[in-house]
């Protein structure tokens, strides 16, 4: 299950799982465009992007340094989350 986290300027919008099994967080990140989503996923705390699809390298950037600079705060909410439905 994923939490809605935020919403960029440009739309983009990110959301985060509980913790899974391997003690990891998913982060998505979906943007829309005209015919879908431009999509992404990060891996906390290894901060391990995959499934890149729509987002350029000057994105992904970006999206990066989001991220590093609220990791600490969304793993803290992921475990919070999972204590709640544990």
């Amino acid at each position: 299950m994923f939490y809605n986290y935020a919403e960029l300027e440009d739309g983009t919008q990110l959301a985060f799982s509980n913790v899974l099994d391997s003690g990891e967080v998913q982060v998505s990140i979906e943007r829309p465009v005209d015919l879908g989503f431009d999509s992404a996923m990060c891996t906390l705390p290894a901060f391990e992007w995959s499934e890149i699809e729509g987002f350029d390298d000057a994105d992904i950037a970006r999206l990066d340094s989001f991220v590093h600079n609220n990791a600490q705060l969304i793993l803290r909410l992921a475990r919070e989350v999972s204590r709640e439905y544990a």
